[in-house]
């Protein structure tokens, strides 16, 4: 894979500096590129590394950005069980894409706010399969409203599922992200899921197949680690390890096959493969079996 220049990559992302800071930048992204480069030429990796918007970042610079933001649940949220395998049949492979319950990929940008659009991702595919309406919903909402949440400071799907129980649940354009903590809004904004509509949650037993069955249900928010370099510069391909389970990002799982999970990101679609990253199956690769839940919704009080 031939990686474009620094000038070719600084225009195609519209990245300017000043002074200094250009020669630093372009050593970085130079030096990124050798990395991946090697990378890919080791036939042994399972995924593939290239450029993106966060190529002129070193590590510890790309670790330290707020784009992270999943923060663990306190204890004591009242759940409605845990989804866990029992021994029905799955499906050999699930996309909730082709079936038409995931929106597209949207862009959280410089806020740590990813909980709540995995929370997001969750609801609107359980919305999408209980009422066939597929609707883009807010974050911003969350964002501003959620207050067992911190905002851009990060917080958790589990307590925002739990704030949705008692709202109404705003549309995506009728209250739109800013990436930037706001005001709480009680009205003026339409209405996507009534007051009713989420019943509650149910957890995710920490088992591949567990999170498979989950899945077969529908969408399903999950937690993983992603500061590391396998995320920097993820491209294509399958993160099988590299990645670590100390969770710090909240994502949604929308399918799976034998070897990997399909999971959309946050982060806009020039990041990985359109937007999305495949994580291994095997294992619990990432952390993704460690806090992974799903919304339970009632389609009777459609809108």
């Amino acid at each position: 894979m031939a990686f474009p220049t620094f000038a070719a990559w600084a225009a195609t992302y519209g990245k300017t500096y000043n002074g200094d800071e250009a020669a630093n930048r372009e050593a970085i992204y130079n030096a990124n590129m050798e990395k991946y480069e090697a990378h890919n030429a080791d036939e042994s990796q399972t995924f593939t590394m290239g450029e993106n918007q966060f190529s002129d970042l070193t590590m510890d610079e790309f670790g330290a950005l707020p784009i992270f933001g999943f923060s663990k649940p306190e204890s004591g949220l009242a759940n409605l069980g845990v989804h866990e395998h029992n021994g029905e049949e799955l499906a050999a492979s699930v996309d909730w894409r082709s079936k038409g319950a995931v929106t597209g990929v949207k862009d959280q940008g410089q806020c740590g706010s990813c909980w709540a659009f995995s929370t997001i991702g969750g609801l609107e595919g359980a919305w999408e399969i209980a009422t066939g309406s597929l609707t883009s919903m807010s974050e911003q909402q969350l964002v501003d409203c959620s207050k067992a949440n911190a905002g851009c400071n990060g917080g958790n799907m589990e307590s925002a599922f739990s704030y949705e129980k008692g709202v109404n649940v705003a549309t995506e354009s009728s209250y739109s992200y800013t990436a930037r903590d706001g005001s709480c809004k009680t009205s003026g904004y339409t209405t996507a899921v009534p007051r009713g509509g989420v019943t509650g949650y149910k957890s995710v037993g920490s088992s591949t197949s567990s999170l498979q069955s989950a899945i077969n249900v529908g969408p399903v928010s999950v937690a993983i680690e992603a500061d590391q370099n396998s995320f920097q510069g993820y491209k294509s391909g399958t993160i099988t390890s590299g990645c670590g389970t100390n969770l710090d990002h909240g994502v949604t799982a929308v399918g799976y096959t034998s070897s990997y999970y399909i999971v959309k990101n946050s982060w806009g679609s020039s990041w990985g493969q359109g937007g999305y990253v495949y994580i291994g199956t095997s294992g619990n690769v990432c952390g993704i079996h460690s806090d992974a839940s799903y919304p339970t919704v009632s389609g009777s009080v459609a809108v």
